[in-house]
């Protein structure tokens, strides 16, 4: 049995891996255990580039969260001398009334925020690629880009590590259990003991967070497309990131092509089917890629060329949508964290300042009150060494 850690965190992937380094950088002796090797393509954090965006149309309370995160993905660019974080703004386009623009114009009022309103032919004007239905509007914000989700893995786990973290790849945690005096979590490998534990899981969060919480793990589709024409507008500096949701209900989101990957990538938000990570189907079909490109043929048909390749990744989703992030209700010297429900990629890096506040102190001073793990109203009596 190996001993002698503070904290111990399980999973290694955005939320995980920017715990070790958050815990490692204020003195604390860390292990951190990820069944793979990261950053891998088989969880929630790959697919080269995830939106980060001020104006959030989810709830207003995110919005102290994710202007923190921006200042902790510049220090970890800074300390890695790695480009992580691009700015290249951002558009969030629908109906007047949508949620996904009257939800990001209310954040952006409540917080002050800069924006600008765009009517239909204002939106096409100045962004010609784009073939916004008539009546649509949209919030452009200039602080809206992306991050590159390997990048950022790959920069947390390298700076925890040089600050002394341990970290165990492709050794895969089988249970864990808590009492009074601290936590022993059981590997293919052997125990270790610690004070306290972080549990970070992403899609296997309904096998190792011992919460009865209605987690849905949901398959989700990435594509890159190569342009039929005019492939230099599709680049940083004339095409800003976008959140698109049309008359139907469905909501399409996509990058500028950029140096790091080949093709430009788009996606639909929130149209998979439900799967856990032992049975998600990683083939993507014909009637998938049809049901793209009828959205590009209308809406942005430059882009309705050579598919060049996809990838398939798992939103872990709760009722309301919103994140999982407290102390366990049963193990106050557990932290569990599940910020994902498709929108959380870009919080990893105040996450991870979160996750070692409430291990290490067992408080934070960011607001969590949104995130409770027990506001499902579920039963958390479990046993201490279930």
């Amino acid at each position: 049995m190996a001993t002698g850690f503070d904290v111990i965190v399980i999973g290694l992937g955005g939320m995980g891996s920017a715990t070790v380094y958050q815990l490692a950088q204020r003195g604390q002796r860390v292990l951190g255990l990820e069944q793979f090797t990261p950053p891998h393509n088989r969880g929630s954090s790959h697919g080269k580039s995830r939106i980060i965006r001020q104006a959030y149309f989810e709830h207003p309370s995110y919005v102290p969260l994710v202007l923190r995160a921006y200042q902790l993905w510049q220090q970890i660019e800074q300390e890695t001398n790695q480009k992580i974080l691009f700015l290249t703004g951002g558009l969030m386009i629908g109906p007047p009334k949508s949620t996904t623009v009257s939800g990001s114009q209310r954040s952006a009022q409540k917080h002050g925020l800069d924006y600008e309103i765009l009517d239909a032919q204002q939106i096409h004007a100045r962004f010609p690629l784009l073939h916004p239905d008539p009546s649509a509007i949209a919030l452009f914000e200039a602080k809206a880009g992306f991050v590159r989700p390997e990048a950022a893995i790959c920069a947390h786990l390298q700076r925890a590590a040089q600050l002394g973290a341990a970290l165990h790849f492709e050794e895969p945690v089988l249970s864990w259990c808590a009492t009074d005096q601290g936590v022993q979590v059981t590997t293919a490998k052997t125990t270790y003991e610690a004070a306290r534990l972080v549990i970070a899981p992403g899609a296997w969060a309904t096998q190792l967070l011992k919460l009865d919480i209605p987690f849905v793990v949901e398959r989700q589709v990435l594509y890159w497309f190569e342009p039929l024409r005019h492939r230099e507008l599709f680049d940083c500096t004339h095409l800003p990131i976008y959140i698109w949701e049309t008359g139907d209900g469905v909501q399409f989101y996509g990058f500028p092509a950029d140096a790091g990957s080949e093709g430009v990538k788009i996606a639909f938000f929130r149209a998979g089917e439900v799967c856990t990570p032992e049975t998600i189907d990683r083939t993507v079909y014909p009637h998938e890629i049809e049901t793209m490109r009828r959205y590009l043929d209308q809406h942005i048909p430059d882009l309705n060329g050579q598919l060049l390749s996809t990838a398939t990744c798992m939103y872990t989703n709760v009722p309301d949508e919103h994140f999982v992030i407290g102390l366990h209700p049963a193990y106050p010297n557990v932290t569990v964290a599940s910020p994902c429900s498709g929108h959380g990629f870009k919080f990893a890096s105040v996450v991870g300042e979160i996750l070692a506040d409430l291990a290490i102190n067992g408080h934070t001073h960011h607001p969590l009150e949104l995130f409770k793990p027990d506001r499902f109203g579920q039963n958390t009596n479990l046993p201490a060494n279930s």
